[in-house]
């Protein structure tokens, strides 16, 4: 059974939610000192390095504290020799932490909306990150394509979340147009990824279980792109619901 509306966890979880909040906090706050140093030495490849440091702690402490455990399943997929863009399902805060983790030196297309939180904020930017002004059109439509062939001129592989906002486990969101101007402008092929951390990673509280991460064999550069992008919508659809647990 799907997750339902209004879910209410049993107080066990709610309070080992609770306890991971703050823990994650205060190891987040820890990282605050390290931003000066960082800062000074301009050096983006330390601040991706710290970023990964930071989110080992995310992923110890889900795993002890949530009792979490983490899954990839069809990694000879994953295109760790050369960039390529990850297409990937949206459903929760956790995608956009353990990727950092997942693919080493990933440069993540996030919103603008994100910025100014403290600490987490300076990291995204420094790392960094593409951060898109949503309300920009099509000029920030441009300066996404501009930094993403950047980033991947220097080997990074870019991570895009189609749907352009979280989407809940049981619903449906079409994909933005900004996958389809990616796909046709660098020339890179396409890695479909989809999860179900949204069943365990839910709004309010964070619960115990497995989160599967499935790669699927790349789509190469070239082909049609609305054809291409269409592909992927329909993959990603069926298989975060082919990966939703039995029971929830």
């Amino acid at each position: 059974m799907r997750e339902a509306r209004g879910f209410a966890a049993p107080r066990p979880q709610a309070a080992r939610s609770k306890l991971f909040d703050g823990l994650f906090g205060f190891w987040t706050l820890l990282q605050a000192p390290l931003i000066p140093c960082l800062a000074l030495a301009h050096r983006p490849s330390l601040v991706r390095s710290a970023i990964r440091f930071w989110t080992a702690g995310f992923f110890l402490l889900s795993r002890g504290i949530l009792r979490q455990r983490v899954r990839e399943v069809g990694l000879e997929n994953k295109h760790l020799d050369s960039p390529c863009i990850y297409v990937c399902n949206h459903q929760s805060t956790w995608e956009t932490l353990a990727f950092n983790r997942l693919v080493p030196d990933i440069c993540i297309i996030a919103k603008h909306e994100l910025r100014p939180i403290p600490i987490f904020g300076w990291f995204l930017a420094h790392a960094p990150m593409i951060l898109i002004d949503r309300s920009g059109g099509g000029r920030a439509l441009a300066g996404m394509i501009t930094q993403a062939r950047e980033e991947a001129a220097k080997g990074r592989s870019i991570l895009i979340f189609p749907e352009g906002t979280r989407v809940g486990v049981d619903d449906r969101c079409a994909f933005q147009p900004g996958l389809i101007a990616l796909y046709r402008k660098l020339g890179l092929p396409i890695v479909p990824v989809a999860h179900n951390a949204g069943h365990v990673w839910r709004k309010g509280v964070k619960t115990e279980g497995a989160i599967t991460v499935a790669y699927f064999p790349a789509i190469p550069p070239g082909r049609p792109a609305a054809e291409a992008i269409a592909r992927v919508e329909a993959l990603l659809n069926v298989e975060k619901d082919r990966l939703a647990p039995a029971t929830s």
